[in-house]
């Protein structure tokens, strides 16, 4: 576990522009870190290069500082960086817990749906690991075909190697890792040259935050986190799920739903102190 010096990080995707849920996690992030007289870093989660627009990268930033949330250092974007999630499949690699899957998405469906395990609800099941048994032979036959594939964690393997694990939440102490409902979880793909849970993992290790401030909607991703953290040797920081922001229906405040955004209320009237303000009384 980490000690020292507070380093808190924002880490937004370029996917839109920012809306009062995400200043609020900003700010949650910010003051926990000029409180502790510690660091706040801006991260662009732009590795999803289909959906992230240079534009929605620029409102971030200007917003961020309208606000006056200021952040310490240059700001980490995730697609310069492809080099250092390559090397962290490496070693992934060497450990002997990846693995090539050339199933296309209609394929899993059908195979989770042939083994009694079709999705209830919105939850989907793991990965049923129809490639993980694949040897050297059927790997190369497919790849010299030309199949896609993503790179798989073998989830039973990585357990093996690393035995128990927990992390500290600060409102909840300590948390047994179990990250066997997610299966064996996707670290990469052609056209995603890491995924979420292998970026957001390194990232947060190479900028040396020791406090992940996030919306507790990602709480269940921190079991996959800190079984990555132990497999690549990186520092298990200490981590604060916050409430989410929702609407007076109770919602959670989302781009796709038409949450009212920064720069909406910027052209109505806000200022910076009424933005705060309104997120001050959510943390209350």
């Amino acid at each position: 576990m980490t000690s020292g010096e507070t380093v808190t990080r924002f880490a937004p995707s370029p996917t839109g522009h920012l809306h009062i849920g995400h200043v609020y996690s900003a700010w949650e992030g910010w003051r926990r870190a000029r409180r502790d007289g510690g660091r706040f870093l801006l991260r662009l989660e732009d590795i999803d290069q289909a959906r992230c627009r240079a534009e929605f990268a620029t409102a971030i930033v200007e917003d961020l500082a309208w606000l006056g949330l200021a952040w310490d250092g240059p700001v980490r974007r995730q697609a310069e960086h492809f080099a250092d999630y390559r090397a962290a499949l490496d070693r992934l690699d060497a450990l002997g817990v990846l693995y090539p899957c050339f199933c296309t998405r209609r394929e899993i469906a059908l195979e989770i749906a042939r083994s009694g395990g079709a999705p209830q609800g919105e939850a989907a099941p793991p990965y049923p690991g129809t490639c993980r048994g694949l040897g050297p032979a059927g790997r190369a036959a497919r790849r010299a075909a030309g199949r896609d594939h993503a790179l798989r964690l073998d989830l039973g393997r990585a357990v093996t190697l690393t035995g128990p694990l927990f992390w500290v939440e600060e409102q909840g102490g300590r948390v047994h890792a179990d990250p066997a409902p997610f299966g064996d979880v996707v670290l990469a793909r052609k056209d995603t040259p890491a995924s979420y849970h292998l970026a957001v993992t390194l990232d947060d290790a190479l900028q040396g935050v020791t406090l992940v401030t996030r919306g507790a909607d990602l709480a269940p991703a921190t079991h996959v986190h800190r079984i990555l953290q132990a497999l690549l040797g990186l520092p298990t920081p200490r981590y604060r799920h916050h409430p989410l922001v929702t609407d007076t229906c109770g919602r959670r405040l989302a781009k796709r739903d038409g949450a009212p955004t920064i720069r909406a209320l910027r052209r109505g009237g806000s200022s910076p102190a009424d933005i705060l303000a309104t997120v001050q009384s959510i943390g209350r």
